[in-house]
């Protein structure tokens, strides 16, 4: 039976983060799209406790002998270790460097960003990177701004496929308590490249409470305030009863390769204020309020408008929840397929 094997590794990191999302949520749908006979696997580092990595309807998750480290190590200097599989997936830029394997390359934000990077993460990143563009069988990038800035800067010989991600449809919620009766929400994980700070400034302003999701990152990030809540990291239950009572979603990011919270918001009927990064622009399709990087007072005329014009709010629900109809897991799913087909599989790595 031909085998799918896909690099589970980013659901055990201590912060999974969107990648970690997109990880989980796009090895699942390809079990469930998976050609006729065809079986997808789960494989990670050797590690203590492998149990984040189970996915539903994945096979495993394998583990290979070598821990973390190592790999990474082994992999840095060109050493082509690999198990075997029909089909190779590496859900991030961490991938085995020779053999015919498809990556995906979530954005370029070490070229355009490094200062909201750490200085290990922005060297590793961008060598990884770089061996993908030129030793992979194709790149997966999830909209065309990132596909574009790949190509201004990081060239290579290996064809770029643009596929969307897909939204999550959460199921039953958790009740979370005592959340404010209206509030601004932010989801993501509490790093520099987020724009977490610009939005704790303009709802001080507006005096409207911000409850913010997500664990905290690298920068030491500072979010404390008297109207700010933390709620850190929650699973999907508890974050669909957050998400599905916010008066607006707020991504004020500096740069990003899709924006998963907001077609998820989006998705959920809350409206959406979103910075102008490209990627952001591209994704939500003119169904949000754009205010640009940078640009205090337009932040806060945007999420003003939202909170206190019914009207700008009905709109944007309307285009919102019509705008994430064409993004699914499953159409990202059978796109991914397309591309490991069209490579002339099942044959060995």
């Amino acid at each position: 039976m031909p085998n799918l094997v896909v690099l589970t590794e980013q659901l055990l990191a201590p912060v999974p983060g969107g990648t970690g999302r997109y990880t989980r949520e796009l090895a699942a749908a390809l079990a469930v799209t998976a050609p006729q006979g065809w079986e997808v696997t789960g494989v990670v580092s050797r590690q203590a406790d492998v149990s984040a990595a189970v996915v539903p309807g994945v096979a495993g998750p394998r583990v290979l002998p070598l821990p973390r480290r190592a790999l990474i190590a082994a992999w840095e200097h060109g050493v082509p270790y690999w198990p075997g599989g029909d089909a190779v997936h590496a859900p991030t830029p961490l991938a085995p460097p020779r053999g015919r394997v498809v990556v995906t390359v979530h954005d370029v934000v070490p070229w355009t960003h490094p200062e909201t990077l750490t200085a290990r993460g922005v060297a590793w990143h961008r060598k990884a990177i770089g061996r993908a563009v030129g030793r992979a069988a194709a790149i997966v990038v999830p909209t065309a701004a990132v596909a574009a800035e790949l190509r201004r800067h990081a060239p290579g010989p290996v064809p770029v496929r643009v596929v969307h991600n897909g939204v999550t449809r959460f199921g039953a919620e958790e009740p979370v308590p005592d959340l404010p009766p209206r509030y601004v929400l932010a989801v993501g994980t509490v790093e520099p490249r987020k724009g977490f700070e610009a939005l704790v400034a303009a709802t001080a302003e507006l005096g409207v409470p911000l409850v913010v999701v997500g664990p905290q990152g690298w920068g030491g990030v500072d979010l404390r305030a008297p109207h700010v809540r933390l709620l850190g990291r929650v699973d999907d239950a508890r974050l669909a009863y957050v998400l599905r009572r916010a008066a607006v979603l707020a991504a004020p990011s500096l740069a990003e390769g899709f924006g998963l919270p907001v077609v998820e918001a989006m998705a959920a009927g809350v409206p959406v204020v979103h910075s102008d990064a490209p990627a952001l622009v591209e994704v939500a399709g003119g169904a949000g309020l754009i205010a640009a990087r940078g640009d205090h007072a337009a932040l806060v005329s945007a999420l003003r408008s939202v909170l206190w014009d019914a009207g700008v709010a009905e709109r944007a629900v309307a285009s919102g929840l019509a705008r994430a109809q064409a993004f699914t897991w499953a159409n990202a799913a059978r796109e991914v397929w397309s591309i490991h087909l069209s490579l002339g599989w099942p044959r060995p790595v």
